[in-house]
């Protein structure tokens, strides 16, 4: 597979899905900042069509698909947020029968918020894993494309486009923080802020329930699957692409693990002070912050808000639990 997409293939990209998504905002945060003692700003991809960044990806690599790849309709595996994508990208390319398998374990927010779209949706598995395998099995008997989540180049330029406007709004950014689940979007902002900007820090950050790009740069082998412990952060559970992985090794500087008690910590913060709704995976970049894992004191630092789609049941309780950080 190749890891290495150029900043020609990113800038085709923005122009292939400039159309249809959001350039959204990179917001400047007075309060964030303040606490950490940085220039903190964010990435409000929580505000981007479907709630979170995937459409990016999906369109781009939808888009790509010959007639005879559209006609046999396309397939894939989801926790919630790139089903979504998915089946934006479905709707506006009029692609169909467009199939999507998800866990047992999926958000109901994002399966409620599915249910708009022109997709057959099957529930199969507890674990993303699970709902990956089911797609895959759909393809080779159907022939229908599987529309990777993270592990495409097409899907990864698509990602990559977050990069671009952030380099293009903060062309003096020192660090940039990403949320890394299977790792598509980390690879995509890497390699074009790196291509515009090759001091620029790139971090991740991860849940401490599923550190798989932690552990696959440590052990040196690629955790395609990763066995997760329950977390919030369910776009951010299991293991992470080769492309990821190959990207990493050369373009991300550092990784960050956060707990589940410090990523609700940073949803509640971003409520109270930003006025802004993140779910947990969206909001571990901020916890990284928050919690001071990140030492960025005295930098320019871009955080991707990578998603807002939280069950409004979670986030009443954490809103109703008290905050050592924030009090």
């Amino acid at each position: 597979m190749r890891s290495m997409i150029t900043i020609r293939e990113i800038l085709e990209a923005q122009r292939r899905i400039r159309p249809h998504v959001f350039r959204t905002p990179l917001r400047y945060s007075f309060l964030l900042s303040e606490r950490i003692g940085a220039s903190v700003f964010l990435k409000l991809e929580n505000w981007q069509v479907t709630g979170s960044f995937k459409p990016r990806g999906a369109l781009n690599m939808m888009a790509m698909l010959d007639d005879a790849e559209r006609a046999r309709g396309v397939v894939t595996a989801s926790a919630g947020n790139h089903a979504l994508g998915v089946g934006y990208a479905a709707r506006l390319l009029n692609i169909s029968p467009a199939t999507i398998f998800v866990p047992r374990t999926a958000p109901r927010a994002k399966l409620d918020k599915l249910r708009e779209f022109p997709v057959d949706v099957r529930t199969v598995g507890e674990t993303y894993d699970d709902a990956h395998h089911a797609a895959e099995a759909h393809r080779r008997a159907t022939g229908a494309t599987f529309v990777n989540a993270y592990d495409d180049p097409r899907t990864v330029a698509g990602q990559a486009t977050i990069g671009l406007e952030i380099l293009e709004d903060l062309p003096d950014v020192d660090a940039i923080l990403v949320p890394v689940g299977g790792g598509g979007m980390i690879a995509g902002i890497a390699i074009a802020a790196k291509a515009l900007a090759p001091a620029v820090k790139i971090i991740a950050v991860q849940p401490v329930a599923s550190p798989a790009l932690r552990d696959s740069l440590r052990d040196g082998k690629c955790y395609e699957e990763y066995p997760a412990a329950p977390t919030i952060c369910d776009g951010l559970a299991g293991g992470i692409g080769k492309i990821c992985f190959e990207v990493a090794q050369r373009l991300v500087d550092d990784v960050v693990v956060v707990e589940e008690d410090e990523t609700k910590t940073a949803i509640r913060a971003l409520a109270e002070t930003e006025q802004l709704i993140a779910e947990g995976s969206g909001a571990v970049g901020v916890a990284a912050l928050l919690s001071q894992k990140a030492d960025l004191a005295g930098k320019l630092v871009a955080v991707v808000l990578s998603g807002g789609n939280i069950d409004l049941a979670l986030l009443a309780q954490i809103l109703n639990q008290k905050s050592e950080i924030l009090n």
